[in-house]
């Protein structure tokens, strides 16, 4: 049995991602449970730590614990969820689940669900370890994203991110103990995009554990092209109009762009005067007020199929993350057949084949942002860009696919 571990289920990316492969390796004939802190809804072989209202409650204490161990470092409110000390989390080691695997699957594991502590034990069970990463945390000293430092690269300290850095500061310290942790032969980091791949075996806590991409899967037959038309008239939205979405879990986090997005959307205004936007994610409605073309807001979007008829109203979807992995969005939107235009950053360009199904901007260039807009728009006559956008999806992020390499996976660290 494979018990996949996840702070959130269906929330976030990664939560995302993660109940994904969970129900994939179901569809192949593997046995897979998933052990959640949080959990958005009750599904076949998923189980929440904070299933009533007491256990909730303290799972949320963890949660404020392992925030405030971090606030008396914290440079600012802007770092505030962009660095996890792991000093609060809850013990698993004795659950059922956990005591049947054979496997175990780490996935996104902070804000109060697994602490250094609680992963130590879990290692000590003496079970394989499989570990998908979503962000850069695994190996660096406690950030998800390193925003352009390098210190994980040696040895952490003197952290951007804390109000006092020094060279014994907490990312020293989480270092040292995450590099204790790791020396365990049956560890195995899987990176969903190779550029993350390619920092776990440069950076000297993981380099020397075993490694490889494999990327995050899609149910195709649900995120799938539909009638446009009818699909905007469902929604309310304007048929005669060019629509270009934006989405995020979070819209003003400054890692998703959306200052870029709004520039060029100022640009390409001229070239294209029937543009206008769709957004759906968390956001501020007075940031909107003032957008340079006409804004369709639909809310934060929590059902999948309002998420799949979003993606089938737009005509293409913008994503100027400055840092990412492998953005569930982009894979959404092309397996509904939506070209996607974003910034060569993390594994974005690995999805997008440039000026093919898509088109790839010179990172945190609006001029180079707009003209990927206009490229889309200029070139997919009779839809022949969002036809190659579907295929890569099927071709690279199928189910099917990326149950059969974990299988795999699963396999040679069970026999040795």
């Amino acid at each position: 049995m494979v018990l996949h571990l996840s702070t959130f289920h269906l929330e976030g990316g990664a939560g995302v991602a993660a109940a994904r492969l969970h129900r994939a390796l179901q569809k192949s004939g593997i046995d897979s449970h998933l052990l959640t802190q949080f959990s958005s809804r009750e599904k076949e072989n998923v189980t929440s730590l904070a299933d009533t209202k007491w256990q909730t409650r303290k799972a949320w204490s963890y949660f404020i614990a392992e925030r405030l161990a971090f606030y008396p470092h914290e440079k600012d409110a802007s770092v505030r969820f962009a660095f996890s000390p792991a000093e609060a989390g809850v013990d698993i080691s004795e659950h059922p689940l956990v005591r049947e695997a054979t496997v175990i699957h780490l996935h996104w594991v902070n804000f109060g669900f697994l602490s250094i502590s609680s992963l130590q034990k879990l290692f000590l069970l003496g079970k394989p370890i499989v570990w998908t990463l979503h962000d850069m945390w695994t190996f660096t000293g406690g950030c998800h994203y390193s925003r352009g430092c390098d210190k994980f690269l040696t040895h952490c300290g003197y952290c951007p991110y804390l109000a006092k850095p020094d060279r014994y500061d907490i990312s020293f310290s989480q270092f040292e103990a995450k590099e204790a942790l790791y020396a365990k032969p049956d560890l195995a980091l899987i990176s969903p995009s190779n550029w993350l791949d390619q920092m776990v075996k440069n950076a000297p806590l993981t380099a020397g554990n075993s490694s490889k991409c494999i990327p995050n899967c899609i149910d195709t037959q649900f995120f799938t092209p539909l009638d446009q038309n009818i699909v905007r008239v469902n929604l309310g939205l304007p048929v005669d109009k060019t629509l270009i979405l934006f989405t995020g879990a979070n819209i003003q986090d400054v890692r998703k762009g959306f200052s870029y997005f709004q520039e060029a959307l100022a640009l390409a205004k001229s070239h294209f005067p029937h543009i206008e936007v769709m957004i759906f994610g968390k956001a501020d409605k007075d940031n909107l007020v003032d957008f340079p073309v006409p804004v369709h807001y639909l809310g934060k979007i929590t059902e999948p199929q309002g998420m799949v008829d979003a993606y089938n109203a737009a005509d293409l979807i913008v994503v100027p993350s400055l840092e990412d992995n492998l953005p569930n969005t982009i894979m959404e939107a092309m397996s509904c057949g939506t070209p996607a235009v974003g910034f060569a950053t993390g594994g974005i360009p690995e999805m997008i084949d440039h000026k093919k199904n898509g088109y790839v901007a010179e990172l945190r260039s609006v001029l180079s942002l707009t003209e990927g807009i206009k490229w889309v728009l200029e070139n997919d006559q009779g839809g022949k860009i969002a036809a190659l956008a579907r295929e890569k999806v099927l071709e690279s992020y199928s189910e099917h696919i990326i149950a059969d390499q974990y299988q795999q996976l699963y396999q040679s660290l069970l026999n040795g």
